[in-house]
């Protein structure tokens, strides 16, 4: 028990240690300045590919992809996943917030709940679904909807929520197929990297050091967070710790407030208050339930373990295999 607990703790420290990595990669994003989009997203994964080869490159069992029925599945991930994060850097640049950019793009686990009935024919318990209502609620106060253009990046953070929620659905398939976390990982980034080069060179504009500077460290804060958050769900299931990520929200708070003098509306921070709610009541639900669950088994004389969650975590990319995210 007292390993399972200290597994736990240290699992909490490393997806806090995520979501700091992830708010600095936005901070990054924003301070780059006006780039196209393409050139920033190019930098983002183009580190990620650079440092995942070298640990591929150590690794017994190199680049294989597990199956081909996993082909389709790594595509759709990476594609969907490609277009989430163009939509969340379009949102970091424009919503005039990076706060409110990271708390809709953390709708992504309830929108893989919606996406495991489509996919997997899960059916959410009524719990859930009220969870993810109310989260969607704190979703509206925070775009403000007034249909006219200011209210477009938000809307396309709402939507990078989306596309991540998809991703993360497709990630659960390709780990019950048995795929490697680190190869998802991979895929996603060579994906994100090879098509976003072309389209970088078309529209290039000439950076200057400072700017290149905050690419680079948008890309190293990426990376790191993604090794952090492989850390976290290989040494807890994700539904005892996901919920710490979103403390992504409160670091890049913090970050816009002190970089870049950005202060969230009232509405905004009631939005965050429902959201991160929601997320604590489905953390909650999920927790008593497997207690409950394992209180009974002992009651029967079964001694096997739970299985782990499958629940996937949220942010942005691709979680790892055992809980595999980004």
């Amino acid at each position: 028990m007292k390993s399972t607990a200290a597994k736990k703790g240290i699992g909490i420290l490393f997806i806090l240690g995520a979501a700091l990595m992830f708010a600095l990669m936005n901070l990054f994003v924003n301070l780059a300045g006006d780039l196209p989009l393409m050139q920033k997203v190019f930098f983002r994964n183009g580190l990620t590919v650079v440092v995942v080869f070298v640990v591929l490159l150590v690794q017994k069992k190199g680049f294989g992809i597990r199956s081909a029925q996993c082909l389709k599945w790594h595509f759709l991930r990476s594609g969907l996943g490609l277009l989430g994060v163009v939509l969340n850097f379009y949102a970091i640049d424009h919503i005039g917030s990076i706060s409110d950019a990271s708390i809709l793009n953390k709708l992504s686990p309830f929108f893989a709940i919606l996406f495991s009935v489509l996919l997997l024919k899960e059916k959410p318990a009524i719990p859930e679904l009220i969870f993810i209502l109310l989260a969607f609620a704190g979703a509206m106060c925070v775009v403000n909807p007034r249909f006219d253009a200011e209210t477009l990046p938000a809307f396309a953070g709402f939507a990078s929520g989306a596309c991540a929620g998809f991703a993360y659905t497709c990630v659960r398939i390709l780990g019950t197929k048995g795929e490697r976390g680190i190869i998802t990982v991979f895929f996603f980034a060579a994906f994100s990297t090879v098509i976003s080069l072309p389209l970088m060179i078309a529209f290039w504009q000439p950076m200057s050091a400072m700017q290149l500077v905050w690419l680079l460290l948008a890309g190293a804060a990426a990376t790191g967070g993604q090794f952090f958050i492989t850390a976290a769900y290989r040494r807890a299931p994700a539904k005892e710790i996901a919920v710490f990520d979103y403390m992504q929200v409160f670091f890049a708070a913090i970050l816009g407030f002190l970089f870049l003098r950005q202060i969230p509306e009232v509405l905004s921070f009631i939005g965050y208050a429902v959201i991160i709610g929601a997320a604590v009541g489905q953390w909650a639900y999920h927790f008593v339930k497997a207690r409950r669950e394992h209180a009974g088994q002992r009651r029967e004389g079964t001694t096997a373990d739970i299985p782990p969650s499958d629940a996937v975590p949220p942010q942005g990319e691709a979680p790892p295999s055992a809980k595999q995210n980004e």
